[in-house]
C-alpha cells in the first residue's frame, strides 16, 4: 500500500465522515517528500476548522507524512515567473475587483491573514453586520478570488458582524 492509499484510509476512517457532513470532499492528491497534498471540494468551511485534525491524524497514521498542504479544485502553481506571493495576489484582487463595486454600499474587504491556502477576510463599512454578507462572500467573492487565484482553498470571514454600528442591509431592513 503507498503513502496515498495509506492517507487516505485514514481519512475515510476518521475526518471524512464529518467533512461530508457539512457540505464538503477531500482526497488525497498527492504525497511527496513528505507533504501530504489533499484537494476539498464543497463547501469551503468543512475543511478549514479540521485542518490542523487532519495533519495530526496523518501523521499518526502515515509517520512519513510531515505536513499538509490543502489546494481547491484543479489547483496549480503560480504561473512561471510570477513574483507576487499568494497573499499579495488575493489583495491585488480584492482591491482592483471587489472593493470598487462594494463600495457603493459603503464596504470594503480587507485580508486579515492566510492560513494553509484560506484566505481570511474581513467585512469592513456597510458590509460589517449586513444581512447579505454571506451571500456576497459565497456568491460573489470566493468564485471571483478562486477563478484569479487558483491555488486558493476557499475564504472564511472573520467579521464581527454583531459589532457593525451601519450595515447596508439591515436584519429590520428585510
Amino acid at each position: 500500500m503507498d503513502l496515498v492509499d495509506r492517507a487516505t484510509a485514514a481519512l475515510q476512517r476518521s475526518v471524512l465522515p464529518t467533512v461530508i457532513a457539512r457540505g464538503g470532499a477531500v482526497r488525497v492528491v498527492a504525497v511527496q517528500e513528505g507533504v501530504a497534498t489533499l484537494e476539498v471540494r464543497g463547501s469551503p468551511g468543512a475543511v478549514l476548522p479540521l485542518a490542523s485534525r487532519i495533519q495530526q491524524l496523518l501523521g499518526v497514521a502515515v509517520p512519513e507524512i510531515t505536513s499538509v498542504r490543502i489546494v481547491g479544485p484543479g489547483a496549480e502553481p503560480p504561473p512561471a515567473g510570477c513574483s507576487e506571493d499568494l497573499a499579495d495576489r488575493v489583495r491585488r484582487v480584492l482591491d482592483a475587483e471587489v472593493n470598487p463595486v462594494i463600495a457603493a454600499h459603503g464596504g470594503r474587504v480587507a485580508l486579515v491573514e492566510l492560513d494553509q491556502g484560506w484566505a481570511h477576510i474581513r467585512l469592513e463599512g456597510g458590509c460589517q453586520g449586513c444581512s447579505l454578507a454571506e451571500v456576497t462572500i459565497r456568491q460573489g467573492i470566493e468564485p471571483l478570488l478562486r477563478a484569479r487565484v487558483p491555488e486558493l482553498v476557499g475564504l472564511a470571514d472573520v467579521t464581527d458582524h454583531a459589532a457593525g454600528t451601519d450595515p447596508y442591509f439591515s436584519a429590520e431592513k428585510r
